[in-house]
């Protein structure tokens, strides 16, 4: 059985209240990106060596991909935490759209009262016939 409009505008409170609960959050994701150190004795100096795991945030910033490294293994702990709840959030903001929409087509409509003014019909007429004419094919 679908969920009444009472169910869902429940849930939607308390989806808004687990916003509350989110903590710092930052967007991107932390990889491992094996790196070769430059040492020559080292096993990642090898041809078939494996590299060092360097952690990095990678990120969109202006439409750009930026990699930021961590200095210390505590950034590294920090910058995981915040990212994981940056993907709460995305989560949580999914979840609210979704339920929103559902209240959306759920709630009923108030009854309007009045009728479309002769000015508001000619304004309606002029826009449909502009929108048809942009749809149909130009033959040159």
């Amino acid at each position: 059985m679908a969920p009444t409009l009472a169910e869902l505008e429940a849930q939607r409170t308390d989806l808004l209240q687990q916003f509350l609960t989110l903590g710092d959050f930052r967007p991107g994701t932390v990889s491992a990106i094996p790196r070769r150190c430059g040492k020559s004795g080292c096993h990642c100096a090898k041809p078939d060596g494996q590299g060092h795991p360097q952690f990095r945030l990678l990120r969109k910033e202006k439409g750009k991909s930026v990699s930021e490294s961590f200095p210390t293994p505590s950034a590294l702990r920090r910058t995981a935490e915040q990212v994981q709840e940056y993907h709460r959030f995305r989560d949580l903001s999914a979840q609210l759209t979704e339920i929103n929409e559902r209240i959306c087509r759920l709630r009923p409509a108030e009854p309007d009262q009045t009728s479309w003014s002769e000015a508001e019909k000619k304004l309606l007429l002029r826009f449909i016939k502009q929108s048809r004419g942009k749809s149909k094919p130009s033959f040159k």
